[in-house]
């Protein structure tokens, strides 16, 4: 039986979602009774509903972002209306920031803010133990990059095949542009790079031949961007 499901609505099909990919990669001994669902913005509700419920989890992650919001909030409000007792877990840019003043955040179980990597299995452990943290909001846990298992391997080859693989070689914004959330970030943290440089290497090897960067500085270090 999958007890954990981690879930969310991407913007078309060929999209991955690479927030989901870290979680599952980083749940330790509770990795093997999770799993992936990825659906499309546009989907019928309902039938997400079905076929969530559908593996009697215990828990369902969510990754809320602006694009999906909307329709995450009715998801979670059928979630919880129809399968109470299944523990709603958000994360995501779209609820670390103004949750008193969000619908979606008031109707699930707990919500993580900001880095979700060793946040979501801690509470995953700590709530399959039978324990409830005392509140509702979660502030993730910056951890060192170098402690954060690669999500990649994580991508199946159908994703290959079909889909945009996403892969960061750093994360956070030492720039303040007023527009963008990541202003928020006090500088940038790059991965190890013989790390990173392996991961990509193993993906070449199963056939992936594009790769697109979510980093939000990528050229901040040009000795790094010209040996990736």
């Amino acid at each position: 039986m999958t007890e954990i499901l981690l879930a969310t609505l991407n913007a078309r099909y060929a999209h991955a979602s690479l927030g989901l990919r870290y979680l599952r990669a980083n749940l330790g001994e509770w990795r093997e009774s999770s799993a992936i669902h990825e659906f499309v913005i546009g989907q019928k509700t309902e039938e997400i509903v079905e076929k969530l419920l559908a593996e009697r989890p215990r828990i369902i992650g969510i990754g809320v972002y602006i694009w999906n919001v909307e329709e995450s909030t009715r998801l979670v409000a059928q979630l919880k209306s129809v399968s109470p007792e299944t523990i709603i877990v958000l994360g995501g840019p779209e609820v670390s920031f103004e949750i008193d003043e969000q619908r979606i955040c008031n109707l699930a179980d707990h919500v993580i803010t900001g880095w979700g990597d060793v946040s979501f299995a801690a509470l995953v452990r700590q709530l399959m133990a039978g324990e409830r943290p005392p509140g509702k909001v979660i502030a993730g846990v910056q951890a060192p990059l170098p402690a954060i298992i690669s999500p990649y391997a994580e991508y199946t080859d159908e994703d290959i095949r079909q889909r945009h693989l996403y892969v960061e070689a750093s994360r956070g914004c030492p720039f303040k542009c007023e527009f963008c959330l990541s202003a928020l970030d006090k500088t940038a943290w790059p991965f190890p790079l013989e790390a990173f440089l392996v991961d990509l290497e193993r993906l070449y090897a199963r056939g992936a031949r594009q790769f697109k960067f979510v980093d939000r500085t990528f050229n901040l270090k040009v000795d790094t961007s010209m040996a990736i």
